[in-house]
């Protein structure tokens, strides 16, 4: 494999960037003509002294805003550890740099323009979960890698990563039709990863947990629900538990993503807003494609469908099955599990009740096995692919829960467990397994929702608690809020960012500069004003308590009806995605 350079310094002058690659024995620089944008290999000595040198950890790449093209990246690093002898890296600072030396060629509008996406940019950056390696491709599984040929092998990072977990795949389209330049790029990955050293029984292993976050039909909760027209479901994730033991090694891969049809849940300033499933477009053909290219890459799939079969979940879980029915494709099998109901009045114990169902079918797919020697000795033949209304609380207890049987019998196998013992009487390694399972689902969350999961006190300890339950409280009331007010603008970066939305310099205009109803103020204003008034009628008693009551009465009421009017058109008033066509989000 054609590895990428690990070490850079980035030399700055008026006219060119000059990146040079700092790894023993190269001499190769990449330049960058800051006018024409034209990139080309050069060498060390033709870097003009004069030039402005610092260190950089990597490219993320380029885009093209409204003043120009910019340069994007990676200022610092930290090691997250070592998979089978590579190191990953997770990238922990960025810096966004113009080509052009000023923006006096742009107009007011412009200026503001360009201001913003620089901060939808910026804001995509500083989203937690951006890993790389240089000489690991770490966008595919070690069964996938396993399964190559030797044409693939020869590849560089960029030309044979799996294009749904490179996160920087928009930002390096400059680069890929130039090979000699795929050596100081990589494939960045969105999500979380997690690498622990861990003994038990006087046996020290390697336990990973890597999870890749899709860039098709990426968003944030509920601007982005179900698939697009490709069969890309939104907030699709791959979790892939390894385990390195004495030269031997194990995975066990789990997916999740929304429920594989078309509908939405658009934000409306309700609590929950009543999903919808289309009407119009034919749901078959996007289901179809959705499992036919997973069963392509997984094989046997399992459907874990954990939402309510009540309320306004009803009819999605309902859809759901019939669809399934109606594809009449063995390879695919659904189970419905309503979790709430189950485990409703703090009954988490009752979770055993799915996992005795999927016993067999996990025993029949099982995991994927390699022995000292590198000779393959099991391969894994079925995916768990599970959901709930997010793929995210819910779907995160279930995963931990089957990645720890897996774990038994993987650790079984490699000889680290004695027969019949168990991973959860080992009470060190269980803290770091619920940890682990805990942050990644903390961090699935932050990165689709916005705040940290709900139900890790579960996930951490085994059992709900009281103060998870407030916890829950406190995480369900800010994604409330960033949901209705600040999710727009965060689909927009993610759109801007992943080239779902390109920004032309010849076109004077952008759908920035979107006019808001006279509702949108006004209301607002009105409903504040008299619910002050409310108060101070109460605080401030008139001559008489009719007086007063008539007064509170009157203020009361018209806030009130206020507030209504609000909520009945509620979606004029949340934060909207402004990028992108409306039949994209719907």
């Amino acid at each position: 494999m054609a590895t990428a350079y690990e070490k850079f310094n980035l030399h700055t002058t008026p006219e060119k960037f000059y990146i040079e690659a700092c790894d023993d024995g190269s001499n190769d620089v990449l330049s960058i003509d800051r006018v024409s944008t034209e990139m080309i290999l050069t060498v060390r000595k033709d870097i003009p002294p004069h030039a402005v040198t610092r260190p950089i950890c990597g490219i993320m790449g380029t885009i093209r805003l409204v003043a120009g093209t910019y340069l994007i990246v990676i200022t610092k690093k930290k090691k997250v550890g070592d998979l089978l002898g590579h190191a990953v890296w997770k990238a922990m600072d960025f810096d966004v740099i113009s080509y052009k030396k000023t923006v006096l060629h742009l107009t007011e509008n412009q200026m503001q323009d360009n201001k913003a996406f620089l901060s939808m940019i910026n804001s995509v950056l500083l989203t937690d979960g951006f890993y790389f390696a240089t000489d690991y491709d770490l966008t595919h599984t070690l069964q996938r890698l396993a399964n190559t040929s030797p044409e693939f092998q020869e590849m560089s990072l960029l030309e044979r990563a799996d294009q749904r977990f490179v996160w920087n795949g928009h930002l390096l389209r400059e680069f890929m039709p130039q090979p000699e330049l795929h050596r100081f790029a990589y494939p960045v990955v969105h999500g979380f990863i997690i690498m622990k050293s861990c003994c038990i029984n006087g046996k020290i292993f390697d336990w990973n947990i890597i999870s890749r976050r899709s860039c098709f039909r990426a968003g944030v909760r509920y601007y982005v629900r179900g698939i697009d027209s490709e069969g890309h479901a939104a907030n699709f994730v791959e979790t892939e538990q390894i385990v390195q033991y004495s030269g031997g090694k194990a995975s066990f891969v789990q997916t999740r993503g929304s429920i594989p049809f078309y509908w939405s849940q658009r934000p409306n300033l309700k609590y929950k807003p009543k999903p919808q499933i289309s009407k119009t477009i034919d749901h078959l053909d996007g289901f179809q494609r959705h499992f036919d290219s997973q069963i392509i890459i997984y094989g046997k799939q399992v459907i874990l469908n954990l939402i309510d079969q009540k309320g306004s979940e009803k009819q999605l879980e309902q859809a759901f099955d019939k669809m399934v029915s109606s594809l009449g494709n063995g390879m695919v099998k659904y189970i419905a599990f309503d979790f709430h109901k189950e485990c409703s009045r703090m009954r988490w114990h009752r979770l055993q009740i799915l996992v005795d169902m999927v016993t067999e079918m996990q025993d029949e797919y099982g995991y994927f096995l390699v022995d000292v020697d590198g000779n393959v000795l099991v391969q894994q033949e079925g995916m768990f692919r599970s959901n709930c209304m997010d793929c995210l609380d819910r779907t995160n207890v279930i995963q931990s829960l089957l990645a720890r049987r897996s774990l038994q019998s993987q650790l079984e196998r490699l000889g680290v467990l004695h027969m019949g013992q168990r991973i959860e009487d080992q009470a060190d390694f269980e803290k770091i397994y619920k940890n682990a399972w805990a942050d990644n689902a903390n961090a699935c969350a932050k990165q689709y929702a916005g705040t940290g999961a709900l139900k890790t006190d579960f996930t951490r300890t085994g059992k709900r608690t009281q103060w998870g339950l407030v916890m829950d409280g406190w995480n369900s009331m800010i994604r409330y809020y960033k949901n209705n007010f600040s999710d727009g603008f965060r689909q927009d970066s993610i759109d801007l960012f992943l080239g779902n939305y390109s920004i032309d310099e010849a076109d004077m205009t952008t759908p920035l500069h979107e006019t808001k109803d006279w509702k949108f103020l006004t209301l607002p204003i009105i409903m504040v004003v008299a619910f002050s008034m409310c108060i101070i009628c109460l605080l401030m008693a008139g001559d008489t308590w009719t007086e007063t009551l008539a007064y509170v009465l009157f203020w009361g009421t018209a806030s009130f009806v206020t507030a209504g009017v609000i909520l009945f058109n509620g979606r004029e008033f949340v934060d909207a995605p402004k990028l992108v066509q409306k039949e994209k989000m719907d």
